[in-house]
């Protein structure tokens, strides 16, 4: 016969554990492939930066796991279903996107928006000579640019973007960095050298064509006054 009292014992411990037992945490989001993502790390306002393979993609953090981010988007100038616009970007859209030079400023989640990555949290303060805004307007100003937007890879990107929610000013580090290397380039008199070379061996390939010489010549030339 069971014990009455271990019984009564085993009822008040059972409804004791219930509400004492720690509750899921809600602080973190984890991706389709596991990765974990503490989204406690994370204020309002926050510029997230997600290094890519050969570039550097960014956002504004919104609260509750939420991210605004520029990203080209062919899909937000060819539907107005909002459904199939809402759904993570694809890099078939996200090329079309570029091509075509269409984007939308979207809010996707910090998993969506990270895709795998590591994320950095205001790195860019200490590289800016001019102080953020504070981060609720940062966030403001992100809020109110969602939706479509035109596309630039160089001028107007999502970088451009971030950085005029969080410093007042549209500009890309990235964009600079990539000018500055390409005027190393062009005032390297190797670079005619190199582009001569191209050119006579094109030419004797293909022939004396208008199709080869004069793309050559005009390259070749623009590299030398450049120079």
């Amino acid at each position: 016969m069971k014990n009455p009292v271990l019984g009564v014992l085993s009822f008040l411990l059972d409804k004791i554990l219930f509400f004492v037992k720690p509750k899921p945490n809600c602080t973190s989001a984890t991706d389709k492939n596991g990765n974990v993502y503490e989204t406690t790390q994370f204020k309002r306002g926050d510029l997230l930066e997600v290094p890519r393979t050969l570039f550097v993609h960014f956002g504004i953090y919104l609260g509750n796991n939420r991210v605004a981010h520029l990203i080209p988007d062919i899909l937000s100038a060819l539907t107005s279903q909002k459904t199939s616009a809402k759904k993570v970007v694809t890099n078939k859209r996200l090329i079309a996107g570029v091509l075509a030079k269409i984007a939308s400023v979207r809010v996707d989640s910090v998993q969506d928006f990270a895709y795998g990555a590591i994320i950095l949290v205001n790195e860019m303060d200490r590289h800016m000579k001019s102080n953020p805004l504070s981060n609720e307007e940062a966030a403001q100003r992100a809020e109110k640019l969602v939706g479509s937007t035109s596309y630039s890879l160089l001028w107007d990107n999502c970088e451009h973007f971030v950085t005029f929610c969080r410093y007042g000013t549209a500009v890309s580090l990235q964009t600079e960095k990539f000018c500055d290397t390409v005027k190393k380039i062009i005032r390297d008199q190797r670079s005619v050298v190199i582009s001569a070379a191209v050119g006579l061996v094109l030419t004797l390939c293909v022939g004396l064509s208008p199709f080869t010489t004069i793309p050559t010549f005009l390259i070749t030339f623009t590299l030398w006054m450049a120079s």
